[in-house]
């Protein structure tokens, strides 16, 4: 895979087959599957593994299975998101339970034909060789062949696109021929053009957009592989077949499908952006076959409250502000709340008139006012909902912003001086709401989280298995919205510390070969090549979203996916 600046979640490389199963610690559900595996991913997800290798044979009965759950979904089903070699399958666990969801979900599996159908096929324009492929020369070197050799066999070849992930529209391309095999870079390009062709292993690949990356780059094409306001907004889908044409000029990049604006008037004015402000709503579900990060506020039950005590639906858009929060000043009146972190909130009604916003409760604000935060007081992230929400351009489905695709919010981007927000039409009914403010034991340094072993924890050994669940762990400065990186004791791997790259969701605990577990967060891919030892259940990660990095500690308590399921149902 290739290799991505991920604070939270380090890299990934081209996988082969996974390490030895021992079948360890399983729900009784799956030991009754017969040829394939059926393993929880935390207390909504569930993964349907078919074997364990990269395959076109097997992506292929995998999306036979995806194509038949599309037709026969079962009730509480939402998405699901095809991979080499299992399928990911999120569900509502108010609706339907594991069990349940597991039973039919063999069935479907037991009785789903291959997906045999060719898909749509791509002609990709390439340009090989000289600055548009820098490492053509290396690969021919190792490979014992001339530069030419190699182009001519790259595109000799109808690739199938296995899955799609890493990235929005990153699709894997295989099977390279062998002679064409190669390892991928020793030390990662910082920088990878957008259009780049690339190859790793078996497998070869385009770019869709500038990103580190640690493939071997042999060309480069002009051709747009995402667009999130296209529909659909992936060129290649799993499935696709692919064939690259060796050319002299690269024809001009398509244009992309304009943004629409909203149409709302100025009403927030930004004099300080903060550490981090972003706007934020709960995410864009159904995306993530396509690669595309669910995003949305980390802490999410602090942004319904915040949009309850400011009259609004649950999913308005509204500010996650980070540590440090930003200067407003506001042009129109309105009405707003903040909650979640305590980070010191201040409405300045006039030059020498200052008065701190009260947790849990609707605060008026007319035109000229400034909401300002302070010194932190405790937790990380806090969030501030206005009468209406946030009006920006919704992109596939949602408002928030996700920061490593570059899409949703302002421009993919947070908050900078100078910028203007608009505000929706508040609603007229809203009743006036007070909710309580966070009980003091969310404020510590410290957070216990619950969490459901799986779907790799046979890949540790006992003392590993024994250390996650007994020992503390140290937040690092570098943890973000795509993952909590941590640090503490190592958790040694049984045989390889890369698996197959399969399907996750925000709360898996991925090891890499450090032995240091990361917990995906809101921002994190969709994908990953690491073993997960476990994935934290949905109800305890606001907890994780407000520890401090650089302070923050935390602990592991293994529980059932029943107990799991239960926790979130209590949730508010």
């Amino acid at each position: 895979m290739p290799a991505r600046r991920q604070p939270a979640g380090g890299r990934e490389r081209p996988r082969g087959e996974a390490g030895p199963r021992a079948g360890r610690g399983r729900s009784a559900c799956s030991r009754l599957l017969t040829g394939l595996r059926l393993l929880p991913v935390g207390d909504a997800a569930l993964s349907v593994e078919l074997g364990d290798a990269i395959e076109p044979a097997l992506a292929a009965r995998v999306r036979g299975l995806d194509r038949a759950l599309g037709r026969e979904a079962f009730p509480g089903f939402l998405e699901a998101a095809p991979t080499y070699r299992s399928l990911l399958v999120l569900y509502d666990p108010a609706v339907i339970i594991f069990a349940e969801a597991g039973r039919r979900l063999r069935s479907l599996a037991e009785a789903a034909p291959s997906a045999d159908t060719p898909g749509a096929l791509h002609t990709v324009p390439t340009r090989y060789g000289g600055e548009e492929g820098p490492d053509l020369a290396e690969v021919a070197r190792r490979r014992g062949l001339t530069e030419a050799d190699v182009v001519d066999r790259h595109a000799a070849v109808e690739y199938g696109a296995l899955m799609l992930g890493f990235m929005p529209g990153f699709a894997y391309l295989g099977m390279l021929p062998a002679e064409l095999e190669t390892p991928r870079r020793e030390t990662p390009r910082v920088r990878v053009p957008a259009g780049s062709v690339a190859i790793a292993g078996r497998q070869t690949a385009i770019y869709p957009a500038a990103s580190p990356g640690g493939w071997q780059i042999i060309g480069r094409t002009s051709i747009r592989l995402f667009d999130p306001r296209a529909d659909p907004p992936c060129l290649i889908q799993a499935g696709d077949r692919v064939r690259f044409v060796r050319v002299g000029e690269l024809p001009p990049a398509p244009s992309t499908v304009p943004a629409t604006a909203a149409a709302s008037v100025p009403a927030i004015e930004v004099l300080r952006p903060g550490l981090l402000t972003t706007v934020q709503d709960l995410g864009r579900p159904g995306w993530r076959r396509a690669g595309v990060s669910a995003s949305g506020a980390a802490d999410a039950p602090a942004l319904r409250a915040a949009n309850r005590l400011a009259g609004n639906p649950d999913g308005a858009a509204g500010l996650e502000c980070t540590v440090v929060g930003p200067r407003l000043r506001f042009l129109a009146a309105s009405r707003f709340a903040v909650t979640g972190a305590d980070l010191s909130p201040v409405l300045h009604r006039d030059g020498h008139d200052s008065w701190p916003v009260p947790p849990g409760t609707p605060v008026p604000a007319q035109a000229g006012h400034v909401l300002a935060f302070g010194a932190r007081r405790w937790g990380c992230r806090a969030y501030v909902a206005f009468a209406g929400g946030i009006d920006v351009a919704p992109v596939l489905g949602s408002r928030s912003t996700d920061l490593t695709a570059g899409f949703g919010g302002l421009d993919g981007r947070a908050l900078r001086a100078g910028d203007h927000l608009g505000l929706g039409t508040p609603a007229t009914n809203a009743p006036p709401l007070r909710i309580a403010a966070e009980p003091p034991a969310a404020r510590g340094a410290e957070a216990t989280v619950r969490v459901v072993l799986g779907p790799q924890d046979d890949h540790f050994t006992p003392a590993a298995l024994e250390a996650f669940r007994a020992e503390a762990f140290s937040l690092l400065p570098e943890s973000d919205r795509v993952g909590c990186r941590l640090r503490g004791p190592r958790l040694d791997h049984r045989g390889a510390a890369e698996i197959v790259t399969d399907g996750i969701v925000p709360g898996c605990v991925q090891v890499p070969p450090d032995g240091q577990p990361i917990v995906m967060m809101a921002g994190g891919p969709t994908t990953g090549g690491y073993p997960k030892i476990a994935t934290v259940v949905r109800a305890d990660l606001p907890a994780l979203a407000q520890l401090l990095p650089g302070e923050g500690r935390v602990r592991f308590r293994a529980v059932t996916v029943e107990e799991a399921q239960a926790a979130l149902r209590s949730r508010p």
